[in-house]
């Protein structure tokens, strides 16, 4: 079997195993009243989206996570009888996916602490900001020490410049890297199709990358990354049957920062998450202006794409233009890589 099948299957079967376990779990969250609360301070219109049912990210939570277990796996096992070129070691790239997977899961864990206390304590705002940062960061560190315990080293490839060594501070960074980008990716969860829509495209070109620079074990995570998202969209496109939830949005911020590690490449994160980035942007941008001016607003509301639903944009409209955006810087990112590195 060649790794483009293996590649191609990766996806197929983690959309498969996504959808199918949407047939039963979407049922299971009306039985028990996991619905959604929409507070007051989002567009009216979303009120008719009252009670749809919240932690849908467990379908592909489920998915991704078996895929890409099984095909890492069997990877690692017959990678030296398969035909392809690789250029990272089968066993490292198996114990980097695996790491990525725990840092991925446990923000997901977070999330649903987060969410089963807003469905099932009635507590509209779940965790508080604080709890959820230093459960976050202490996540993120403890992702961290197991990547400097495996030898990944405090440097990082930057396209057209090379290795650079960051020493003590390169920790630092990641960690306010990696718990930035699991909020911003959080924060774009706000409509129907956004954040699975955009996941999918990142999931793609990582696995478009991943495969160019020879790291296959990177390449079948990414790919179950994008046929997850994908299973997901089938009931979460609009009008969205479930939403992922904390739990969904946490696990996927939490992946995507793993697939931009694991390819020794977190500058990545810049481009190919521009969207999100711009999202947790708008927020803070909102804040700071509200509180310099004394109640002024700089957008009609934040995140940015609640800006642009109360400019008259369908969601659709919005997630098929943020969505462009990621596939331009996609293609930016991948273009980057292919001359700026390798």
């Amino acid at each position: 079997m060649t790794f483009g099948i293996w590649t191609f299957l990766s996806a197929l079967m983690s959309f498969a195993l996504t959808a199918v376990i949407g047939k039963f779990l979407i049922p299971f969250l009306h039985k028990v009243n996991f619905g959604q609360t929409i507070l007051d301070i989002g567009p009216s219109w979303h009120k008719q989206k009252q009670g749809t049912p919240v932690m849908g990210g467990i379908m592909f939570i489920i998915g991704i996570t078996v895929v890409t277990s099984v095909s890492v796996i069997l990877y690692g096992m017959f990678a030296n009888s398969m035909v392809g070129v690789y250029q990272q070691d089968p066993s490292k790239s198996v114990t980097f996916v695996f790491a990525g997977l725990g840092l991925a899961l446990c923000h997901g864990a977070i999330g649903f602490i987060d969410d089963y206390i807003k469905v099932v304590k009635k507590r509209n705002l779940g965790l508080t900001a604080v709890q959820k940062l230093i459960f976050q960061f202490a996540v993120t560190i403890a992702y961290l020490a197991v990547l400097g315990f495996m030898g990944y080293g405090t440097s990082t490839i930057i396209p057209f410049v090379g290795e650079v060594e960051l020493g003590w501070l390169y920790y630092i960074i990641c960690a306010v890297v990696i718990v930035g980008v699991v909020n911003a990716v959080n924060l774009t969860d706000g409509i129907d199709g956004l954040d699975g829509s955009l996941t999918f495209f990142v999931g793609l070109f990582f696995m478009l990358i991943a495969s160019l620079i020879g790291y296959m074990g990177v390449t079948f995570m990414s790919a179950a990354v994008a046929g997850g998202c994908l299973g997901f969209l089938v009931w979460n496109f609009h009008p969205a049957k479930v939403f992922m939830g904390d739990t969904g949005s946490l696990f996927l911020g939490g992946i995507v920062c793993a697939l931009a590690f694991a390819v020794d490449m977190p500058i990545l994160l810049l481009p190919l998450g521009i969207v999100y980035l711009c999202e947790m942007g708008s927020v803070v941008l909102q804040v700071a202006y509200f509180k310099l001016t004394h109640g002024k607003r700089l957008f009609k509301m934040s995140p940015i794409h609640h800006h642009f639903e109360m400019c008259g944009w369908s969601e659709v409209k919005i997630v098929s233009v943020f969505s462009a955006v990621t596939v331009v810087f996609g293609i930016v990112s991948f273009l980057l890589v292919f001359y700026g590195v390798y």
